[in-house]
């Protein structure tokens, strides 16, 4: 992982910093993603809650996710990406103790939708930091690094959930969030803003200090500032309407189709509603259905550790094409699992059932969860980087409201072998989108990628 994130000798200490750090904010996203799943086994018992109220509940985070992306890049244009990142890291800690200390239903939603807005603004804003930051050749490793951090809070929130079980304590679940989002806006203190931030600004001072710092010495600096002030001298005041006219309006297309196809294809569902699936499957013990659950995730977790080392390598496209078939054999063993197994699990089909989720959420992280972080940074130009990656996000987000919302009835109603079905047709269609419109940016210096979709998709 070292030679991954370092790519060249030239890469320093702080650049590695800021990118680890910068990528832990994804911890408390993933945490509260895989939380509230083990809450909600108690949640639901104690407020009396029908498989649709636990479904919205579960998904108002996601309601507030959406507005928080709506104006999140603009917030990061406005005041800066390191104070964006810090307050939602302090906000994150409030909130979740806001929703430890509920006393009632509707003030747990509210702090749950207001969680989802801080959530909504740092997965807008940490890819963008993070793209500016980074070295261009280990630039899509640094970017990972954010999937990586999810995939490890969503491993703690299982293993939390798992610990407090016997408890049966929904309260301390969700309170104990409130422990990373300190600790992470602590580190984030130390952090220099981005260089390119400071630039479209007109702080070029700092912004050469900032390069100085994080690239080292041998970094031609004036010729560095040069190019990124070229590229914003050569673009208007980002507006809305850019991502809807020529030449950007395919670029748009990509990243919204990207973001929807994340999300449509069920890894949330499987994310919030993994002990359910196991329930399915015939466990029954909470603990063991957490258990499961948590080594699903760890899976995932090799998975984007092995996307990591190889991004920069093998491209964004192949992995992410490998990522999206690799979900789609895994939804057709479900199928089958499903459709043998019916209500009836024996030991084969249970293991069968096992390593099809494993399957599903390694195919997962190793494609869509690394690539939607390295896109949301790249896949736009300077000046349109942050209203880009507000609208990936945002689409990304209002696919997980349905998928979360819809999937109980879909797996009532249609049983897990027409649930499975459905993710798998998606999954297809994502896979000939990514080969009909997603670029290849390995290797290319971000104020290049503009030109990419001025040249209509061609280098």
């Amino acid at each position: 992982m070292s030679s991954a994130l370092t790519g060249n000798s030239r890469t320093t200490r702080l650049a590695l910093l800021v990118g680890v750090a910068a990528a832990t904010v994804g911890i408390i996203y993933g945490y509260d993603s895989s939380n509230i799943g083990g809450a909600m086994l108690y949640l639901a018992k104690d407020f009396h809650l029908d498989p649709a109220a636990q479904s919205w509940v579960t998904t108002t985070v996601v309601v507030g996710e959406i507005l928080g992306a709506l104006f999140g890049g603009a917030l990061a244009n406005r005041i800066g990406r390191k104070p964006t990142m810090v307050a939602v890291a302090l906000a994150f800690a409030v909130f979740s103790l806001l929703s430890c200390l509920a006393p009632a239903l509707w003030v747990l939603v509210a702090a749950r939708f207001l969680l989802g807005l801080t959530i909504g603004v740092s997965v807008v804003v940490v890819p963008v930091f993070v793209a500016e930051s980074a070295p261009t050749r280990s630039r899509g490793a640094f970017l990972v690094l954010y999937q990586v951090a999810t995939v490890s809070g969503i491993i703690l929130g299982y293993l939390v959930a798992m610990a407090l079980a016997p408890t049966e304590s929904w309260r301390w679940m969700l309170g104990l969030a409130a422990i990373p989002g300190v600790v992470i806006t602590l580190v984030l203190l130390r952090l220099p803003d981005t260089a390119r931030w400071y630039v479209m600004k007109g702080r070029t001072s700092e912004a050469r200090a900032t390069l100085a710092r994080i690239e080292g010495p041998e970094i031609d600096v004036d010729t560095e500032i040069e190019t990124i002030t070229a590229g914003f001298a050569s673009a208007h005041t980002a507006s809305w309407r850019d991502l809807l006219r020529k030449p950007f309006l395919r670029a748009t297309l990509f990243v919204v189709g990207l973001g929807f196809f994340v999300q449509l294809t069920g890894i949330n569902a499987i994310v919030y509603y993994s002990p359910r699936i196991f329930e399915a499957m015939g466990f029954t013990d909470d603990i063991v259905k957490l258990g499961l659950s948590a080594l699903v995730q760890v899976a995932g977790l090799v998975a984007v550790f092995i996307a990591l080392l190889v991004i920069d390598r093998m491209g964004r496209r192949p992995v992410l094409l490998i990522g999206i078939g690799t979900m789609i054999l895994a939804n057709l063993l479900l199928v089958i699992v499903f459709a043998i197994g019916g209500g009836h699990f024996d030991g084969a089909l249970t293991i069968a059932g096992f390593i099809g989720l494993v399957l599903f959420t390694a195919g997962f992280t190793f494609g869509f969860g690394s690539l939607v972080w390295v896109y949301a940074g790249e896949a736009m130009p300077a000046h349109l980087r942050s209203l880009g990656a507000s609208v990936m996000l945002t689409s990304d987000l209002v696919a997980n409201v349905i998928v979360g919302a819809l999937f109980l009835t879909m797996l009532n109603a249609l049983g897990g072998a027409g649930t499975f079905a459905a993710f798998g047709v998606i999954a297809i269609l994502a896979f000939f989108f990514v080969v009909w419109l997603a670029p290849e940016t390995k290797g290319r210096p971000l104020e290049d990628i503009g030109q990419y979709w001025q040249n209509g998709g061609r280098w």
